[in-house]
């Protein structure tokens, strides 16, 4: 046997192996450019466009224990949120389903019972931003303007206002005030943000909120109750439909 026959390249293996390697290339690219993609889709806001609340039925009403109630009285059903303005995920959530869950307010089939939280103060250049934004919540709350309290609610989870963890500022109650002016908050609720008028009662009501979210078994931030059950609103992106 001739040495040309020890060693015989067959040109139809080739072949199938460049083709194999191709499909291989190929299969890759279409996992790589689909992950970004559904990555993509995943964080894109849903309903986007639609904005806050807009139903001049809807009422808000800040409550004894500093729950804000956004709704329309005649709700099908309510939900409870516990954020704090400093925790990336809430703003997360907000940003996603922030306007299709503003749609279901108006439309009568949800309303929020919202529970701001300061357990991130630690991670705030001032040391007490939760705080203070819990208070500047409570005060456009309070003046009953619906869709003022929606607007200024999704401006403090917005990428343009949240203060970052461990950064090096936050805003200071003046900048709350403003952002609350932008969101269509009254000069009443602004000068309530810029005296700090509510920020000791926040804080209480803040700490209430902290035992009311260990009480309902969720085990952080954000998280959405509906009738004592824990919604998984953070990986299931349907949960505002299925309300």
């Amino acid at each position: 046997m001739s040495s040309k026959n020890k060693y015989n390249p067959q040109p139809e293996s080739s072949r199938s192996t460049y083709i194999l390697g191709g499909l291989a290339v190929l299969v890759i690219a279409v996992l790589v450019i689909g992950g970004v993609i559904w990555q993509s889709n995943r964080s894109k806001p849903r309903n986007d466009g639609y904005g806050g609340v807009q139903n001049s039925e809807v009422q808000v009403a800040l409550q004894a224990d500093g729950v804000v109630l956004l709704g329309k009285p005649d709700a099908a059903t309510t939900v409870d949120l516990f954020e704090d303005p400093m925790c990336p995920y809430c703003a997360e959530l907000e940003n996603k389903n922030g306007q299709e869950l503003a749609q279901s307010i108006d439309d009568g089939k949800v309303a929020v019972r919202y529970h701001v939280l300061n357990f991130l103060n630690r991670l705030s250049a001032s040391g007490d931003y939760s705080t203070r934004a819990v208070a500047a919540s409570e005060c456009v709350a309070e003046t009953g303007d619906a869709v003022a309290y929606s607007a200024f609610h999704a401006a403090l989870f917005s990428p343009a206002n949240q203060p970052k963890e461990n950064g090096s500022s936050d805003h200071t109650n003046e900048e709350l005030a403003q952002i609350a002016r932008d969101a269509g908050a009254s000069d009443a609720a602004a000068e309530c943000i810029t005296t700090g008028a509510k920020v000791e009662q926040a804080g209480a009501h803040a700490e209430a909120g902290r035992q009311a979210l260990a009480a309902s078994g969720a085990t952080g931030t954000p998280a959405v109750v509906k009738d004592g059950t824990v919604i998984d609103a953070l990986s299931n992106e349907n949960w505002v439909s299925q309300l």
